[in-house]
């Protein structure tokens, strides 16, 4: 991917998100209003999940702009992790929130508080339209990075969280059965949970630099080693710089011929072709140290 391509894409979902965050900070306004007017558990929780979510789009904002700035010789992979310690940090707020609201509501499904149906109807149908509003804008930029589809995640959990709101206050406002705003509000804690459980994974994997997922590093080195003149493979590593920025590096050694009738050159356009066509996990950027036999002898660590 080039520079270019990489900055406009950077630059669009900087947009993207600048509309979702100002959409999802309003509706936060209205429903913190709400659950102190209408006391709903589940429009609480949801309030508690839309702070989770304004911070989180702002930081993911503020990523997206640290993305844009160059490499330097200080960060010579620029400012790329930024977006996974921001999703990171979302992910682990929004946990948090996930397993107060589940504590809470067994509380008030054992002792049930009063609530205010129609209230609440009213704000569950506010929350949903501007979380509708928001998934059309990031559902373009949703496949970017990680930070991007941590953003669009939260916005489904938000919508999905005010279509429960929504259900709970036609309950409670038909029948009177306040419980059903606590059974709500634990319906989007359990939405909240796993895919903070997920996104904390995927962004401790790249911070961990784990193999990219779908990247088999013994099959990688089987195809490297059936390469013409390839007799080893050793100090293979794959990792990502952000989320679909792999890198590969590796030490080849090659036999002796190829450093003395200049071959070597080619087995590194082969090499370079290798991990680039024919793994799941299309690896542009990669660094191969071509070493002849017995090189090894002159390192310091190496291992498999």
């Amino acid at each position: 991917m080039s520079h270019d391509h990489s900055h406009a894409t950077a630059t669009t979902n900087r947009n993207r998100l600048l509309v979702a965050f100002g959409v999802t900070a309003t509706i936060l306004v209205a429903e913190v209003i709400g659950a102190l007017w209408t006391g709903s558990l589940s429009l609480l929780t949801d309030a508690g999940h839309m702070l989770t979510d304004t911070v989180g789009l702002f930081m993911a904002l503020i990523a997206t702009q640290l993305t844009l700035r160059p490499p330097d010789n200080r960060r010579t992979w620029g400012m790329r992790r930024a977006e996974v310690l921001a999703a990171g940090f979302q992910a682990s707020v929004l946990f948090i929130v996930g397993v107060f609201a589940i504590v809470e509501g067994i509380r008030r499904l054992i002792e049930p508080s009063e609530v205010h149906g129609t209230g609440l109807l009213i704000f569950g149908i506010v929350g949903l339209a501007g979380n509708l509003i928001s998934l059309a804008v990031l559902s373009g930029g949703r496949k970017s990075n990680i930070n991007m589809r941590a953003a669009f995640l939260e916005v489904i959990n938000d919508a999905l969280g005010s279509v429960a709101v929504i259900i709970s206050a036609i309950i409670i406002a038909t029948t009177g059965w306040v419980r059903a705003d606590a059974i709500a509000g634990m319906i989007i804690a359990l939405l909240i949970l796993p895919r903070a459980i997920i996104i904390l994974k995927e962004s401790g994997a790249i911070l961990l630099e784990s193999t990219p997922a779908g990247l088999d590093l013994e099959e990688v080195r089987q195809h490297m080693l059936e390469l013409p003149h390839v007799i080893a493979v050793h100090d293979l590593h794959a990792s990502e710089i952000s989320s679909g920025f792999p890198t590969l590096s590796a030490h080849v050694v090659l036999d002796d011929s190829c450093f003395h009738d200049n071959h070597a050159p080619q087995i590194l356009d082969a090499l370079q072709a290798c991990v680039k066509e024919h793994f799941p996990v299309s690896i542009e950027h990669t660094t191969f140290q071509l070493e002849p036999v017995g090189h090894t002898d002159h390192e310091f660590h190496t291992h498999d």
